[in-house]
């Protein structure tokens, strides 16, 4: 008997000892969430984002961490699934008990996870150009509002420069990112004296592959006698087909230009560009930018793909939302130090007027109100090898606009997200 009770005895001792050992083990280590589509239509555009931070975290860390401790990344796959963001996100939270998450892509996965983040005070970096239209406490935005890309993307094409365009087709996938884009954009159009039959709208569902049908509609609306451009807002892995037919089509740049909004060098890499060259993409950064902080940022990718064994390593590329995602993470990091904790209040608050020195060559800035980066914008033009030539660029960091101006009722909404 007393045997049996010596190994009882024993066993909650042990028992005792290893979860003293666990959560001083945990005590570490500040948990990082990154909740990235790796499966399913939008793994073509979001795989090296999780990259991206992966490498960030490990920078980190070889550098001692943060206020002492390592980070430790927690990566899940919500596969493209919109619910399924939700799901994994509170996973991250409840169970995983991230201190932050990076991640999302699409408008519809970030607004699967908000009511989440919200519930349960996490913290969600965001790293895509998007509608705008949102100011959340628990959310911030390191990509693009509309007025920091869509707007000066129009302009330009409206431009000398640009091929002075008179009518525009709005053409993207069919959810909440490019209808809200596109009912600002129309809105702009129409101050600027564009009528209502020079502006064409189509949308097709994620994952489409034939655009055969809608390249012959946008020719023959182009062919109606005045300077037309194409406005993409096609997301994921979409773009493939839509740019192999714009090829067959012989649809050339000099003929109907399209900017996109979300292809950069990533999504550009499985498709042959040639017939591509000079159709353009409005974006915050471009690989191709010469300055010293893009160097070190291009290399540290290319050795990162190598060390990995990342698929085509050799032939790696670094894009606008992955600049946003290494931004996030070292903001959030800065925050945490300024902060003296993870707390996500206290974070919040050491987020305002945060300063990084960006891979776009730019001293970037976390508006002090907003959640979001005063940011530069550039319109490239895409060059045969599947880079981008820089062809207009704004002065300095522009701040952004969430709530756009082109929106009725829009001037009444404050600058700051309620409950701060």
């Amino acid at each position: 008997m007393s045997n049996r009770r010596n190994f009882i005895k024993a066993t909650v001792l042990a028992a005792a000892l290893s979860s003293i050992g666990m959560s001083a083990h945990a005590a570490e280590t500040i948990k990082v969430g990154i909740l990235h589509s790796l499966s399913g239509t939008m793994a073509i555009s979001e795989t090296a984002l999780k990259e991206t931070a992966l490498m960030a975290i490990e920078e980190i860390n070889k550098a001692g961490g943060v206020m002492g401790k390592k980070l430790e990344p927690v990566v899940v796959d919500p596969a493209s699934n919109w619910p399924l963001f939700a799901e994994k996100a509170r996973q991250l939270l409840t169970k995983d008990k991230v201190a932050v998450t990076f991640g999302c892509w699409t408008s519809v996965s970030r607004k699967s996870v908000l009511p989440v983040y919200k519930e349960l005070n996490g913290l969600l970096f965001y790293p895509v150009q998007y509608e705008g239209e949102e100011l959340e406490k628990n959310v911030f935005y390191t990509g693009a509002a509309p007025n920091q890309q869509a707007i000066p993307a129009v302009e330009y094409l409206m431009s000398k420069d640009g091929g002075e365009a008179k009518r525009f087709v709005l053409l993207g996938t069919d959810y909440v990112y490019p209808r809200t884009t596109n009912k600002i954009l129309r809105a702009f159009l129409k101050s600027k004296g564009v009528a209502e039959a020079d502006i064409m709208e189509e949308y097709t569902p994620f994952g489409h592959s034939d655009y055969q049908t809608i390249i012959a509609k946008i020719k023959k609306f182009a062919s109606e006698g005045k300077k037309t451009a194409v406005v993409s807002t096609i997301n994921g892995d979409s773009n493939v087909p839509f740019y192999k037919e714009l090829g067959n089509a012989g649809l050339k740049a000099t003929d109907v230009p399209v900017v996109a909004f979300s292809v950069g060098e990533e999504e550009l890499r499985g498709v042959d560009t040639k017939p591509l060259v000079g159709h353009l993409a409005a974006w915050n950064y471009f690989q191709s930018l010469k300055n010293a902080e893009n160097t070190k940022f291009i290399k540290m990718y290319k050795d990162w793909a190598v060390k990995q064994k990342l698929p085509n390593a050799k032939t790696v590329v670094t894009n606008d939302p992955m600049e946003a995602t290494y931004i996030g993470i070292h903001m959030w990091k800065q925050a945490v130090e300024k902060a003296k904790s993870t707390d996500v209040d206290k974070v919040i608050a050491a987020m305002a007027g945060q300063t990084f020195k960006a891979p776009s060559g730019f001293e970037v800035k976390m508006d002090e109100k907003n959640h979001h980066l005063h940011k530069p914008v550039f319109i490239g033009e895409v060059k045969a090898d599947g880079q981008f030539n820089v062809v207009w660029k704004t002065p300095g960091p522009v701040k952004a606009a969430p709530w756009s101006p082109y929106i009725p009722g829009n001037d009444k909404k404050k600058d700051e997200p309620e409950g701060k």
